[in-house]
């Protein structure tokens, strides 16, 4: 179901965000006395999605419905369509992971998308993987501020020519890439500051063009408060006057203001949505992992661009309600969405294949690793600290902790399969980490420490030694030494706690937070296949965590 045109306005118009946006002529051929209409479609942080999850919800096969149905309507009305993707297609799960996004990338093409920005999860694997991915598509991947030997590795911008009006879409990266990935994905490969680079080019794309949009992937921080992550989209339409509009990702968040320089982190699904404005540019983002298309329809008239109406088009997004009967289920917030039946089938190969590759042994181990929900939950276990030291290897970090909630089953003796693994881990969370003074890294472990065996939020740990008398910490030690208040420690947690879950302290939007998009399972295959064969007693517990 549509916001309807009426409510979208008010939104907008109530945020005092509605406005024209004056736009110096550019180079088109178009017609002084018609007025366009000019409808841009975007989604972002696809993240390996292609396949709609348990609950039915996004998928590339409903995605194509919805931008169907849109270019469709817009046409229609004698108007034009640009499709565009704020980037990071590639990380999320693990039938998408094992195939190097292949099926996401091929979905995306047969959608029919315009062009992408090149997000920092576009280099988690070797750069010849990413080289085979450009191959797989029709449409540019653009970034202009990532370079290779001194010249730029991606095409900086892409022009459009729709019915005469020259649209100008460019690409640009966060420079915390190099960063947020394995160094040795990135030799040789600088990330240059996106901002820099967008002062350089958009002069020279308003003589070219006469819309100028930029599709990054550098994140929406409310008002510019961007903490320790590089400047994002904010600051960047500050810095650089002649955007028309910025199709963001990154920070995987809805972009939508309830005022200015004030975001509604409550957004709700179908409600009306009135982006950023920023300097003259609109700028939009449509949360993660196809959950929404995001729709802005402009009008263009003799050289001046509008935004009539925006939107973010759930796709197939459920909400859970309680019945008469006192039992629970899932319903749309909106319209329900059909598959494509063509591309489904096409993808349907894709997820076939990739649940087969969950019965491959990825490891071996001379014992069981205890760790299902009982033993998790009341005491320190061997597949607590493997898990904990997963975590803590693949975010390099100093510690780690994890809720026994989310350490579901244990782990066999023998041949051990990504099935086992899924078995371990089935809810899909995301690895995260932070960097803490030494004083809030002990507040945090204090916070830990008082989780109660027998919850779910009762911890397991790695990477540290604790002595807990009474629920209350009484002595800390990382990695073998007592804790020094002023040194700076990076601590590994999953998604799930660092949104506060289970009582946590909330970490995400504190400087430092950082969510790899990494799902917990592929954290764990990795670790597992790296260690195999595995020796269970290296994990066992040997009093590294007392409770007295």
């Amino acid at each position: 179901m549509r916001v309807s045109l009426r409510r979208a306005v008010l939104a907008l118009a109530a945020a005092g965000l509605l406005a024209a946006c004056a736009s110096q002529p550019g180079k088109g051929n178009y017609d002084s006395g018609k007025t366009y209409k000019i409808t841009i479609l975007h989604t972002n942080d696809h993240h390996g999605r292609f396949w709609p999850n348990s609950d039915g919800e996004y998928g590339l096969a409903a995605q194509k419905t919805v931008v169907d149905k849109v270019r469709a309507e817009v046409k229609a009305d004698g108007g034009y369509t640009l499709l565009l993707s704020g980037g990071d297609i590639n990380t999320g799960v693990p039938e998408s992971d094992l195939q190097n996004a292949e099926p996401d990338f091929r979905g995306m093409d047969r959608i029919g998308y315009d062009a992408m920005a090149v997000g920092n999860h576009e280099f988690d694997k070797p750069l010849p993987v990413l080289m085979q991915q450009r191959k797989w598509i029709h449409f540019p991947m653009l970034s202009a501020n990532i370079y290779q030997d001194g010249k730029r590795l991606f095409d900086p911008y892409a022009m459009f020519n729709l019915g005469g009006v020259k649209v100008a879409v460019l690409g640009l990266t966060t420079d915390d890439t190099a960063k947020l990935v394995n160094p040795e994905q990135i030799k040789g490969i600088e990330f240059r500051s996106p901002i820099a680079e967008a002062a350089k080019l958009v002069p020279e794309l308003r003589d070219k063009a006469d819309i100028v949009i930029a599709a990054t992937h550098m994140g929406h921080y409310t008002d510019g408060n961007h903490g320790v992550n590089a400047p994002g989209d904010v600051e960047m339409a500050r810095a650089v006057k002649g955007l028309d509009l910025i199709v963001g990702g990154h920070s995987q968040n809805p972009v939508c203001m309830k005022a200015e320089n004030v975001r509604d982190d409550a957004y709700v699904p179908g409600a009306p949505c009135a982006p950023d404005r920023q300097n003259g540019a609109w700028i939009v983002q449509a949360h993660e992992w196809g959950k929404y298309v995001g729709r802005a329809d402009f009008e263009f008239h003799n050289g001046r661009l509008k935004l009539v109406r925006y939107q973010l088009i759930p796709v197939n997004l459920k909400k859970t309600v309680t019945g008469a009967d006192g039992k629970t289920r899932k319903v749309p917030y909106t319209e329900a969405v059909a598959d494509d039946d063509r591309l489904r089938r096409f993808l349907q190969n894709y997820q076939d294949k990739g649940q087969a590759a969950l019965s491959v042994p990825v490891a071996e181990s001379d014992a069981e690793l205890e760790g299902g929900r009982d033993a998790s939950r009341s005491r320190p276990t061997a597949l607590g600290a493997l898990v904990a030291a997963a975590m803590m290897d693949k975010a390099r970090a100093d510690f780690a902790v994890i809720n026994s909630g989310g350490i579901r089953d244990s782990l066999p003796a023998g041949a051990i399969r990504y099935r086992d693994v899924l078995k371990v881990f089935p809810f899909g969370s995301r690895l995260a980490y932070v960097e803490l003074s030494g004083r809030e890294a002990l507040d945090y472990l204090r916070a830990a420490a008082r989780m109660t065996p027998g919850a779910g939020a009762f911890a397991q740990f790695a990477g540290v030694r604790l002595r807990i008398v009474g629920g209350e910490l009484q002595d800390a030690a990382i990695g073998g030494k007592p804790v020094d208040p002023a040194k700076t420690y990076r601590m590994a947690v999953n998604s799930f706690i660092a949104a506060g879950g289970d009582g946590y302290p909330r970490l995400i939007g504190r400087p430092g937070y950082v969510d790899t998009g990494l799902v917990d399972a592929d954290v764990l295959k990795q670790y597992l296949a790296a260690h195999s064969p595995l020796k269970a007693q290296r994990y066992a517990p040997a009093g590294e965590v007392t409770r007295e």
